[in-house]
């Protein structure tokens, strides 16, 4: 298993942008905004986890007031990895209700909780998993994951969540709550070469750009690779003088299941 993790407290990358492939499956891009903007300090990050051409984990994380409550979360996860793994080798229809149920048993535990009441700030969480030929999340906040595809992209169709504000894990969480406040979503890939693509909001909030239209963050891509593609979009806020740091994961994914359609495309 191919494994990665990282907190903008640790390594801020203002002024500099960081575009990997971990392992030639996943790329990642980080930039911590620019400090001619005011920017001084980074408080997003990210887990990954992969079984190469089985399932691809991955979590990003933007915080607020500090990077305490993303700590937090990546270690909670890391300490509990290999429930978290059990859980993802079930059969694909369990492990999506069972990975649900862990996330939500965790964030209102009580010892969460307590660990939670001790850190400054709070944080906006996206889970997504991809495992057969389907793709689920679990989204606290306003992250976002994108899906490109040509049949869906033709019909208007990228973005698979929606962006919730004040929705946040830490100390003032909406899991203190009587009744917590997130979405989740299932989605089957289309047949063919699939996009996921997941951002925190810096990509989509910077000036003079329109990242905030998922189309233009697909034909940034063109035809070329994924890492040209990152890079690009990381380049173009960097020059845009966007404050904001942004944290974006991607790959693509091969179906050769074929799709639901309509009876009458049949």
């Amino acid at each position: 298993m191919n494994e990665f993790s990282w907190v903008g407290s640790h390594k801020s990358y203002v002024d500099k942008a960081c575009v990997q492939s971990l392992q030639g499956e996943i790329v990642l891009g980080l930039f911590g905004g620019n400090s001619s903007s005011g920017q001084f300090k980074n408080e997003d990050g990210c887990l990954i986890w992969t079984s190469p051409g089985e399932w691809e984990f991955a979590m990003i994380l933007d915080g607020h007031d500090s990077a305490e409550s993303v700590e937090l979360v990546i270690q909670t996860f890391e300490n509990n990895k290999d429930l978290v793994q059990e859980i993802i080798h079930k059969r694909t229809r369990e492990t999506f209700v069972r990975l649900q149920e862990f996330i939500l048993e965790t964030f209102v535990s009580e010892s969460f909780r307590e660990e939670a009441e001790k850190v400054q700030g709070e944080a906006a969480c996206l889970f997504v998993l991809r495992k057969d030929n389907y793709l689920w999340w679990f989204s606290v906040g306003d992250c976002i994951i994108h899906l490109f595809h040509p049949e869906l992209a033709a019909l208007g169709e990228f973005q698979q969540n929606h962006r919730s504000f004040y929705e946040w894990v830490g100390n003032n969480s909406t899991f203190n709550k009587a009744v917590p406040s997130y979405s989740t979503g299932t989605k089957e890939l289309r047949t063919g070469e699939n996009q996921i693509f997941l951002t925190t909001d810096g990509l989509t909030e910077c000036q003079n750009t329109y990242f905030s239209e998922p189309a233009t963050i697909m034909d940034a891509f063109g035809n070329g690779s994924l890492v040209d593609g990152v890079h690009n979009l990381l380049q173009k806020i960097k020059r845009n003088q966007v404050k904001d740091s942004t944290t974006i994961v991607t790959w693509k994914v091969m179906n050769n299941q074929v799709a639901v359609m309509p009876s009458d495309m049949k």
